[in-house]
């Protein structure tokens, strides 16, 4: 199934008290690149968030945001005593030395480094651990979602761009033998035009010769069966169960080589205008190839 590189879920819960909230934002790139904004509780956790990633993701650079907010009791920080005292004790003869009527701010205090100390989370934390990876479990689902239903969009553009392509091959393949038959006659009527003129005598067979040389010249049987070939490897890749981004952009790039060599070997200006449609269309399918997964 083809799906997009674009993705966007998000997920909230409560768990052991704490407020979480999980944000995961995928786009295109070749290879799978994640990048994390967790708190600093859940450093140690990324590489099984990034395992998780990559059981459903195969390609995108994918951000991962979490949130936690902390009830009242655990946000309130827990005052040192023994720094504090220490502190106090350090002060104590200078205050005495410069102005015995001088007195020590407590606020100023706790500010100093080591006074003030955020509660231990570390048991509440592993608690959660469990139900956070279930929390970007359900957001992960939700952009995997959202690509599945770009990516049939997606595919609908590009399954409609084949056939663009398709019927421009029919136009081409149907005008290539009338490019010969016209230079032909073209030749024959200059050709005629000198003889009558009495300038020139030209052997029949050498007439027939040249002709062949320019058949030869601008035939674009192959190219066109070699192109026809591309858009139903594409379609089958389109269709296939498993990511094939990769591949369609390659199919993409051989169908545009292809189309640009019938425009050069055609020599017709009529089949010139068809290729470049074609090539619109193409250069289309690239585009979009390069947004699936």
């Amino acid at each position: 199934m083809l799906r997009s590189m674009t993705g966007f879920g998000t997920a909230e819960a409560q768990i052991e008290g704490i407020d979480y909230s999980v944000e995961i934002r995928s786009v295109n790139n070749r290879y799978l690149k994640v990048v994390f904004k967790l708190p600093e509780y859940f450093s140690q956790a990324e590489s099984d968030i990034e395992k998780l990633l990559r059981e459903k993701l195969s390609r995108g650079t994918v951000v991962v945001v979490v949130r936690m907010k902390l009830p009242e009791d655990l946000a309130a920080y827990k005052v040192n005593s023994a720094a504090l005292q220490k502190y106090l004790e350090e002060l104590r003869p200078l205050e005495i030395e410069a102005n015995p009527a001088l007195r020590v701010d407590l606020g100023s205090l706790l500010q100093l480094p080591g006074v003030c100390e955020p509660q231990p989370l570390d048991e509440v934390i592993e608690r959660s651990r469990k139900d956070l990876m279930g929390l970007i479990g359900r957001a992960l689902d939700d952009v995997v979602k959202m690509r599945k239903a770009e990516g049939k969009v997606l595919r609908a553009d590009v399954l409609a761009r084949c056939k663009e392509i398709e019927t421009g091959l029919k136009s081409v393949s149907k005008r290539s033998p009338v490019v010969v038959q016209d230079y032909q006659k073209r030749l024959a009527q200059r050709v005629e035009e000198l003889i009558g003129a009495g300038k020139v005598k030209i052997d029949e067979e050498y007439l027939a010769r040249e002709v062949a040389v320019f058949a030869e010249r601008c035939d674009i049987a192959e190219e066109i069966s070699r192109l026809g070939g591309h858009v139903e490897q594409f379609r089958s890749a389109v269709d296939s169960p498993e990511p094939a981004g990769r591949k369609l952009d390659f199919i993409a790039q051989e169908m545009l080589r292809e189309a640009n060599t019938i425009a050069s070997k055609a020599g017709d200006a009529e089949i010139a205008h068809v290729v470049v449609e074609i090539k619109v269309a193409i250069d289309r399918i690239k585009e979009q190839a390069q947004n699936a997964e």
